[in-house]
């Protein structure tokens, strides 16, 4: 039997989209194809396999028509990336200027991903690259040119399969049409690209600022945080940690923002653009607070609470961190 093969779309909205914006745009693309998967905050995935025999267009042109759709009723500009599978299409997306679409054609997935570096394939995190690259493995062709064995003693069994996995261009997940997740985001484009790691730690505690304003005025915790970094050759990184308890206190989301930060070990890289997601929502009376014996704990909830009602009456910039004054 053959297998049929499968046309993936990967796209990325250059915009900042409230969640109503975000179900219009899934309601819009639904319209093409019912395989659509929400990537909260600005991305989403489409399966358009079965819509090209519909429509009788190619995937390309399928492509080219969502984004225009995008454009046309939204004003939204996207990027977008398509391949035979999820990973190769995102990685193709990430590959994409704004306003681009990045094509892998059938059968020259190897040849693709062969220069591309290791650290543009889905799981490899800074710990794994120092790794790989201390051992002399810096672009995905020397991860599959490598034996298998020698990749598991560097990584471990489960890991390595999964990496040669990816490394070869397999992906056999389906895309899921699902309704996006319950989320707060901030984001924060710069007017310029940013290589200062001290601007990075300020500009991550003002959205952790943000995301503990919304929390609260919302009545709700988040039980984890999303952070997303774009550089300025129009790359993404994107890290995820569960917060140590349910939370709306900016410093508890601050701390592990700033985590996120430290784990993408940034140096001197050039950044154009930060998103901070908090997602794992639910209603404050419902989420439970370790108590502390801690009086500075208590004290500062009670500044927050008072800082939050002078910003109602006074507007947002009648109270800020001192960390974040200028």
């Amino acid at each position: 039997m053959t297998t049929r093969q499968r046309h993936i779309a990967h796209f990325h909205l250059h915009t900042a989209l409230t969640g109503t914006q975000y179900d219009d745009v899934i309601e819009l693309v639904s319209g093409i194809t019912p395989h659509v998967q929400a990537i909260p905050p600005n991305a989403l995935q489409v399966d358009l396999t079965s819509a090209l025999r519909y429509f009788d267009m190619s995937a390309y042109d399928a492509v080219q028509t969502v984004k225009m759709r995008l454009k046309a009723h939204y004003g939204i500009d996207s990027s977008a990336g398509l391949a035979g599978n999820r990973m190769l299409a995102a990685m193709a997306a990430d590959a994409s200027a704004p306003g681009d679409t990045t094509r892998v054609p059938t059968g020259q997935a190897a040849d693709w991903l062969y220069p591309r570096p290791v650290t543009a394939l889905p799981g490899i995190g800074r710990a794994t690259a120092d790794t790989l690259h201390r051992y002399g493995l810096h672009t995905i062709g020397q991860l599959t040119d490598l034996p298998s064995a020698t990749l598991q003693r560097l990584l471990g069994a489960g890991q390595a399969r999964l990496l040669t996995e990816r490394a070869r261009g397999h992906d056999p997940r389906p895309v899921v049409p699902a309704e996006p997740a319950a989320h707060l985001a901030a984001d924060l484009t710069l007017s310029r690209d940013c290589l200062d790691p001290a601007q990075h730690h300020r500009a991550v505690l003002g959205l952790a600022d943000r995301i503990g304003q919304r929390l609260r005025g919302e009545r709700e915790f988040a039980g984890r945080l999303t952070l997303t970094v774009r550089y300025a050759d129009r790359t993404s990184t994107t890290r995820t940690r569960a917060l140590p308890e349910p939370t709306d206190h900016s410093p508890a989301v601050a701390a592990t923002a700033l985590g996120l930060l430290t784990s993408l070990g940034l140096q001197r890289a050039r950044v154009r653009a930060f998103v901070l997601r908090a997602d794992d929502l639910r209603p404050a009376a419902s989420a439970y607070r370790q108590l502390s014996m801690d009086p500075t704990d208590a004290r500062a909830r009670a500044v927050e609470v008072a800082a939050d009602r002078a910003r109602r009456r006074f507007g947002q910039e009648a109270v800020r961190p001192a960390t974040l004054a200028d």
